[in-house]
């Protein structure tokens, strides 16, 4: 299986739920409304600092998006900048967005910190239907 640079191995499993397929990552919508999405990924680098080799200018971006179209409104995102000297770090996204029946929403990271990164066992993705 073949995934884009922007997607990191996976080392755990995510949250189950009636609309999530752990395959593809995807939670679909059973009916259209609006849903709080939340996921917290723990992330590690996959190859140690150089010797003054540090975050700098790093910044993380991980996405909560509908339909893969994350550069339309129908997203969610923080930013973290990685000034951290830790190899493992978490990045929390929570929010509110509007499915039609069938639609997807997925997690997705972009990495510009220059070195792999594995999402950690212990990360989560969940949504849940607050109303129609």
């Amino acid at each position: 299986s073949s995934h884009s640079p922007s997607q990191p191995e996976r080392e755990g499993l995510f949250h189950r739920g009636p609309g999530l397929n752990l395959t593809s990552g995807q939670y679909t919508a059973p009916i259209a409304g609006y849903y709080a999405f939340t996921t917290t990924l723990h992330i590690a680098r996959r190859e140690p600092r150089r010797k003054g080799q540090g975050w700098r200018q790093s910044r993380l971006r991980v996405l909560i998006c509908v339909q893969s179209r994350c550069q339309h409104n129908s997203h969610l995102e923080t930013v973290s900048r990685l000034e951290s000297s830790s190899d493992l770090f978490t990045v929390s996204v929570t929010g509110t967005l509007y499915l039609q029946a069938g639609q997807y929403a997925s997690v997705f990271v972009d990495n510009t910190a220059g070195s792999p990164l594995t999402v950690r066992s212990g990360s989560d993705f969940s949504a849940v239907l607050l109303g129609v």
